[in-house]
């Protein structure tokens, strides 16, 4: 027997797409840039509503609880930023990204 799974159920813009039908509020954290031993490639994707759910990464699980803090902030707020997680910053290693890239993530409000 073959599991078979269905893109919906992997690609977090899809999961986007249905949390935003049933009325949730959702914002969207995505890599825009890395360098060194990043631990997802530029793309990757993390969707959070507004209770905090969220579904895919962007780092691998070391700044996922970061990125979903400020994506609840974003999604109350409505305003876009710009977050940067690297091991020259002392928050990349309160929040675990010590494999020694940065990473540069974009987190927006999506509806």
């Amino acid at each position: 027997m073959t599991l078979q799974t269905t893109p919906e159920k992997l690609d977090p813009l899809m999961i986007a797409e249905g949390w935003m039908a049933e009325g949730r509020d959702v914002a969207i954290a995505t890599v825009v840039e890395t360098w060194g031993s990043a631990p997802r490639p530029a793309g990757s994707h993390l969707v959070i509503d507004e209770a905090g759910n969220f579904e895919g990464s962007v780092s691998g699980g070391c700044v996922e609880g970061a990125v979903i803090a400020e994506a609840m902030d974003v999604i109350k707020q409505g305003q876009p930023r710009m977050l940067e997680f690297g091991i020259a910053d002392e928050t990349a290693w309160q929040v675990g990204l010590s494999c020694g890239g940065r990473i540069k993530v974009y987190v927006e409000r999506l509806g």
